[in-house]
This record gives structure tokens, C-alpha cells and sequence, in this order.
């Protein structure tokens, strides 16, 4: 993650991504990006906003040389926690602890929508990248959540208000003309699709909801029904989540 949270709000999010990351979809996109990136043994990449260590621990596996990165300290703490042997430091996406032309892969998943300048960190990978390597991001649109509801428009204002609400919620669906904008070549853009039917993302949804009242985009009743109608869908196995995920990867001149 690419923002510093309050110690609770990081162990909702932690337990959030244990689920979600346990999910074949997610193991095979983690699989997609490592593809991409090239990695192979004795290849230097970074993982930018690594959160929990995860895909540093996976790459350490297939004998890469990875650095986990994160702004958020109690992130990090977890990360070196669960994966003792692998290397993470505390450092923001515009100020990385590398050298200039030091590594051969950038991986940046779930990332850019938290950062108020992507451009800023875009240059920063450009710098740390060595000629030829291979930068790889991982991310979705937040106005592009798809929820089957009873109350189609009021959803329709809960995701754009809570959108409206992130730094920058359309990152994904720039990340074609970020990385060309900041001389990276080659690039191409994939969609993935993550689609929910349970109860995993209930607590997402009733953050989504409660963040969007929090703007007084609707009122406390209208998150309260709408809520409730997401946990009924939910338990009766009548829920449909759908998050389009945009996977960027392109080379550095």
C-alpha cells in the first residue's frame, strides 16, 4: 500500500487482502505480473507498496532478488514477520532506496490510485530501472466497481462519491499514457476480472458505502439500506461483485 493508515483501518486492510489474495484469480494475476516482469534468477526487482510481502516472498521462491517497499511502517512490520527471510523497507513510490539504474523489474500492484502525483513515482521507477528492464502495474479503475443492486442508482452514486474520495481514482486507466508520458516504450494493457459472488468483499462494500456518506453524497439511511441489501444478496448467494483489473507492463528506453 502506498498511504500511511491509522492502525486499525491497516489490520481491516490486512485481513481484507489475506482473503482476497488466497483467491486462484489473484495467485494467477500475482503469476501474470511475475511473467511479464521477466523474472528470472538472479534478476533485481522491486515491489513497489508490497503491503504484506507477498509477492516478495513469491518471488524469492523463483531465486529473484526482491525488495518489498511500503510507506506504511506497520505494513512493513507484517511483511518482515511472515516472511523472515525476505527484504522490505519503509520508503515512499517518489523516493525510493535504490540506485539509480539498479534493478531489472518494477512491480507495482494496487498502488497508483493511492498516489497524488503517479507521475512522480512513474519517474522514479524510470530512474531505478536500468535500460531495458521492465516495469509492471497492476491496478483497477475506482469508478469501474460493477455491483448487481435493488438500487442500481443509488450504487451508481455510492461508487462514484467513494471514487471521488481516493487520490487518484482513474490511475489504472491512465497507465498507458503515464508510462509513455514518462519514457517507458513497448507498452501494452491487459484487463483482468475479479468477480465476488460471497461475502469476502462485505466489509469493502459497507467501507465503500460509509466512506460515500462520510462526503454526504447520500444520506445515512440510504447506506444503511443499501448495505443491508449487499449482506441479504451476500448470504442468500445472490451477490455479484465484478472488478476490472488493468494490468500495465512496458520497457525503459
Amino acid at each position: 500500500m502506498s498511504t500511511t493508515n491509522a492502525p486499525a483501518a491497516t489490520e481491516s486492510l490486512v485481513a481484507l487482502l489475506d482473503v482476497i489474495d488466497t483467491y486462484p484469480g489473484a495467485a494467477a494475476l500475482r503469476a501474470r505480473s511475475f511473467d511479464l516482469l521477466g523474472a528470472a534468477r538472479a534478476t533485481a526487482v522491486v515491489d513497489v507498496g508490497c503491503g504484506t510481502g507477498r509477492a516478495v516472498a513469491e518471488l524469492a521462491v523463483l531465486d529473484v532478488d526482491a525488495l518489498g517497499v511500503d510507506v506504511d511502517e506497520q505494513m512493513i512490520r507484517i511483511a518482515r514477520s511472515r516472511w523472515p527471510a525476505g527484504r522490505f523497507e519503509i520508503a515512499d513510490a517518489a523516493a525510493l532506496p535504490l540506485g539509480d539504474q539498479s534493478v531489472q523489474g518494477y512491480r507495482a500492484e494496487k498502488v497508483f490510485h493511492d498516489l497524488a502525483d503517479p507521475a512522480a513515482a512513474l519517474a522514479e521507477a524510470h530512474r531505478v530501472l536500468a535500460p531495458g528492464g521492465r516495469i509492471v502495474l497492476i491496478g483497477q479503475d475506482w469508478d469501474g466497481l460493477f455491483i448487481d443492486s435493488d438500487h442500481p442508482e443509488l450504487t451508481r452514486t455510492i461508487v462514484h462519491a467513494r471514487a471521488d474520495t481516493v487520490a487518484s481514482p482513474r490511475a489504472a486507466r491512465s497507465y498507458r499514457n503515464l508510462l509513455l508520458d514518462n519514457g517507458f516504450e513497448s507498452v501494452q494493457v491487459e484487463v483482468h476480472s475479479g468477480v465476488f459472488t460471497d461475502e469476502t468483499l462485505l466489509p469493502m462494500l459497507a467501507g465503500i458505502a460509509q466512506a460515500a456518506a462520510a462526503t454526504g453524497a447520500v444520506t445515512a439511511d440510504h447506506t444503511e439500506t443499501w448495505i443491508t441489501d449487499q449482506t441479504l444478496r451476500a448470504q442468500s448467494d445472490r451477490g455479484f461483485v465484478a472488478i476490472p483489473l488493468f494490468v500495465a507492463h512496458a520497457d525503459r528506453r
